[in-house]
């Protein structure tokens, strides 16, 4: 880079006519620090201690003329942001062009009209200055936007691992309240990522989810049981089957988690809310059924969100593979068999053909919890 002192500037003129040298030293004492140099050799050798901020550069020198000089200079990283004002007495445009096209800024020629020489130099330096300033000001920029970012991203990283642990939480109070159908939580989770595997293997809603989060969705079905919380230990631990009014309450745990992701929502800033709208959704629509006989809306066919009609199916499985005080465990066939026999009343019909599809990696998964079977 150019020297960072612009307040005195260190200018090189290089011209093999003594009294040029000594006449634009004369002309430029006024604006900077003034090297004069006989030879393009010396420039080169000078240039070892000096970094000036300009070069005037005569193209005319015996040994090592200003076009070949400007060629090594703009092929050295050392010197190729040094700008060049060629110094000449040719009267030749071609020649001119020739120096620009080789990477000069400008040309003067000769003999040197010394106010004419004077302003031409300081227009040069006060590009050369507010090029330096723009560079810092993009460095500084550069390095305030790496560290907001960092910030940014040292911030996000810490609600992230708070949203975890609070999520932890809420889960592991849901399943110490349940505690008959404990590591439900974490069965359907995986029940409903191989439902997502299969609609990537077999297409069918590829298009719906096209743009969502997957891990997202994934994640927020932990809370798809939250409105348990609030249901009695009379009825939530029972180790029998309920009684119609007793599953009248139960039902309401659908409505009742919705009820407390919102408050929850309440208190997040805006750009957290999708992980409770997903659970939202989930919590208050997989009790609901294909053919309009489900719970809480009694919503009918495609009117039930897509997580929804995914859950019911993750849902209902991890019940009919687990034990219950009021029933015994059924094997992955005989549970496949319900729920493929039920498409079209309880569950999506196409859901079912994803099901079908992904069926044997659901048996394969069985033995990779606590066996819910015992």
């Amino acid at each position: 880079m150019f020297q960072d002192d612009f307040k005195l500037p260190k200018i090189m003129v290089v011209d093999d006519s003594i009294t040029n040298l000594k006449f634009a030293k004369t002309a430029l004492a006024p604006i900077g620090e003034i090297f004069t140099v006989p030879s393009a050799q010396k420039m080169f050798d000078l240039l070892e201690k000096v970094r000036p901020a300009l070069i005037l550069l005569d193209i005319t020198m015996p040994e090592i003329s200003g076009l070949d000089a400007i060629k090594i200079l703009k092929s050295s990283p050392f010197y190729t942001e040094i700008p060049v004002i060629f110094l000449t007495s040719i009267n030749s445009k071609g020649a001119e062009l020739e120096g620009l096209c080789l990477g000069a800024v400008d040309y003067i020629t000769k003999p040197f009209e010394p106010l004419l020489l004077l302003k031409r130099v300081e227009i040069h330096l006060t590009i050369q200055r507010q090029k330096r300033k723009m560079e810092i000001q993009s460095q500084e920029l550069k390095n305030f936007n790496e560290n907001l970012q960092k910030m940014v991203a040292e911030e996000t990283e810490k609600v992230s691992k708070l949203q975890v642990s609070v999520l932890e939480t809420v889960v592991d109070l849901v399943e110490s309240r349940d505690d008959i159908t404990g590591g439900h939580i974490g069965r359907t989770m995986k029940w409903l990522e191989l439902l997502f595997s299969g609609i990537e293997e077999t297409g069918i809603y590829a298009d719906l989810i096209l743009d969502w989060d997957i891990n997202l969705v994934l994640q927020s079905s932990r809370l798809h049981d939250v409105g348990k919380i609030s249901i009695s230990d009379a009825i939530l631990k029972k180790p029998a089957k309920l009684t119609k009014e007793e599953f009248e309450d139960m039902k309401r745990h659908t409505v009742i988690g919705a009820s407390i992701i919102d408050r929850i929502c309440e208190s997040l800033p805006k750009d957290n809310h999708d992980f409770m709208i997903q659970a939202k959704i989930l919590a208050l629509t997989h009790h609901e059924k294909w053919d309009g006989s489900g719970y809480p809306q009694g919503l009918k066919g495609q009117d039930i969100p897509l997580q929804g009609r995914m859950m019911a199916i993750a849902d209902v499985y991890d019940a009919l593979i687990s034990k219950r005080p009021y029933k015994n465990a059924l094997t992955h066939e005989m549970a496949e068999r319900i729920i493929v026999t039920d498409g079209g009343s309880h569950f999506d019909p196409n859901m079912i053909e994803i099901f079908k599809k992904v069926s044997k990696k659901f048996a394969a998964n069985i033995g990779n919890f606590s066996d819910p079977r015992l």
